[in-house]
């Protein structure tokens, strides 16, 4: 009986260890606008669990310019190419920069987080503070809508990825709406801490 407990043993081991595939469907903050290639957050996401040996395929679909909606039509087709087991939604900045109806861009997050949980994916939120172009409420009934679609959908929610970066303007390239290199540490700082417990399990 002892081979058979080994061979339990081996199974239960390796189903702990299986490779994960994490999918982020972001758009230009996680495209690496503007940035030396493998200098973005997400590269150094693949970094870091490269160097802790954690079996993790990345697949970076983020794309400069996209909004809720464009993620919410590519999204289907993502899920059945790469089969992730992890999904990082990193959208809404662009919706918010062109002032688009704050209702839209929350039916387009709930219909991205419901897919990708029908699939068999969990899901990371990434919020975002935009600046108050077109007025105060409406920024922070933007800001509002992630924590609220995160409590409805129960998905975790990294709160604001630009947390320590946003009000620094020597963080920014010269269009003071991409952050430099220099900031995507400390956006990945901001986004970890929530994405390592879906890493981390089962």
């Amino acid at each position: 009986m002892a081979w058979c407990a080994l061979l339990l043993i081996s199974i239960s081991a390796s189903a702990y260890s299986a490779p994960k595939t994490l999918l982020v469907v972001g758009d230009s903050l996680s495209a690496e606008y503007g940035l030396a290639r493998g200098s973005g957050w997400v590269a150094l996401l693949e970094k870091k669990l490269q160097a802790s040996s954690s079996d993790v395929r990345i697949v970076n679909a983020s794309v400069s310019g996209e909004t809720t909606s464009g993620g919410r039509t590519r999204l289907p087709a993502l899920l059945a190419r790469h089969k992730p087991d992890i999904v990082v939604i990193e959208l809404g900045a662009n919706d918010g920069l062109r002032g688009l109806p704050v209702a839209a861009a929350d039916a387009n997050l709930r219909a991205m987080v419901s897919t990708a949980k029908k699939a068999g994916s969990q899901v990371l939120l990434v919020g975002m503070r935009i600046p108050p172009n077109y007025g105060r409420d409406y920024a922070e009934k933007f800001f509002a809508m992630f924590g609220r679609i995160s409590r409805d959908e129960k998905v975790p929610l990294a709160p604001f990825m630009l947390d320590g970066v946003a009000e620094k303007a020597d963080l920014f390239q010269a269009d003071r709406l991409h952050p430099l290199a220099t900031a995507h540490p400390i956006i990945l700082a901001n986004i970890w801490p929530t994405l390592q417990p879906l890493l981390r399990a089962k």
